[in-house]
């Protein structure tokens, strides 16, 4: 991934143009042809100012872009064109006032390839800031968390890039220690907390007009037993400034969790392992619980979602427990929900 400025090609005006659309590839791209993509893609959106995210997934591609109107509209009839892609589909455009990826000419989403991606090296500086939001969060300075945090805002980070290259990097590296012996599961568990608690500083861009206008709902539970809550945690953030009813569950038992799916019966329900450890034995549960979320909610169907570390390294899929999604990670994911949860209504009566 690339950075880049793009405060000089702002419209005028202030506004930003945003577009999402979904299509479908004429042929199957294999590892060469979708890194030859990203690079063009990524130095035609540098030179016109273009900033967004680009996914692919079961011969779709589906993408976000954000950019002065002009530019935006000039790329777009150029993307229209290409004979790599068919049945077109707009899902959401909008004019907004910041850019939700100010931070990416192309950020392309590796948990849709359909070929393995090796993960970029992190930045010597972006290193250093996880390093020390580590050592605060296990010395329990949260007054020094906090403002750490709410720094990088104030620097011009958007919530995502602080949630994605920092807080969740923190998170895997605080795992990390714990499982080299280097601190008690106490420890580990405050630690969690007080990244949890810093990061409420982060804000996200406003809601798009389609997700507003639809009133999505979701339920955004931790595994059942799961003692981690940071990623649920800060979920709640990004979908409550995202425009969606958010309803929160930290179930006991799975018993609990199916209880209140069945009171609430919401459009969507992410259930989070921990974003800190890895996991693996908590897959039985999981595949069960989601099976039987199914049955409880038959009488109007529900996107299930999953997330955690185990699945942001790749160590299972989401068909693997029968969820309909698997986040890689925390930022972004309301987009790739909304869109299904758009697709499971239209399927409804």
């Amino acid at each position: 991934m690339q950075t880049a400025t793009h405060d000089s090609t702002t419209a005028a005006n202030g506004w930003i143009a945003c577009l999402t659309y979904k299509s479908v590839a004429t042929a199957s791209p294999g590892a060469g042809d979708l890194q030859s993509l990203v690079t063009k893609a990524r130095a035609r959106n540098r030179r016109l100012g273009i900033t967004g995210m680009l996914a692919f997934e079961n011969g779709c591609f589906f993408q976000t872009l954000e950019g002065p109107p002009a530019q935006l509209d000039l790329l777009w009839s150029s993307i229209k064109q290409d004979t790599r892609h068919s049945h077109i589909d707009i899902l959401s455009e909008h004019v907004v006032t910041s850019r939700l990826f100010s931070e990416w000419d192309l950020l392309i989403d590796e948990r849709f390839l359909d070929v393995p991606a090796a993960r970029s090296p992190t930045p010597p500086a972006v290193a250093e800031h996880i390093a020390r939001i580590v050592a605060l969060a296990l010395d329990g300075d949260d007054i020094r968390l906090n403002a750490l945090i709410a720094g990088f805002a104030d620097e011009g980070w958007t919530g995502d890039a602080v949630v994605s290259l920092l807080i969740e990097p923190a998170a895997r590296a605080l795992g990390d220690v714990w499982m080299e012996d280097a601190c008690s599961a106490i420890e580990l568990t405050i630690a969690l907390s007080m990244l949890q608690l810093a990061g409420h500083a982060v804000r996200y861009a406003p809601a798009s007009e389609m997700i507003r206008k639809s009133r999505y709902t979701i339920m955004l539970a931790t595994a059942p037993g799961e003692s981690h809550m940071l990623g649920t945690s800060l979920l709640a953030d990004q979908f409550t400034d995202a425009g969606w009813k958010v309803e929160m569950a930290f179930p006991e038992s799975e018993q609990a969790l199916l209880n209140q799916l069945g009171a609430q019966q919401p459009d969507a329900m992410d259930i989070g392992l921990s974003d800190a450890l890895p996991r693996q034995h908590a897959l039985i549960d999981l595949r069960s619980a989601i099976a039987h979320s199914r049955l409880a909610a038959l009488g109007r169907p529900t996107i299930l979602s999953v997330g955690g570390r185990l699945f942001a390294d790749a160590a299972a899929s989401a068909a693997s427990v029968g969820a309909d999604y698997a986040r890689k990670g925390i930022a972004g994911s309301a987009i790739p929900i909304a869109e299904l949860v758009r697709q499971n209504r239209q399927r409804q009566p």
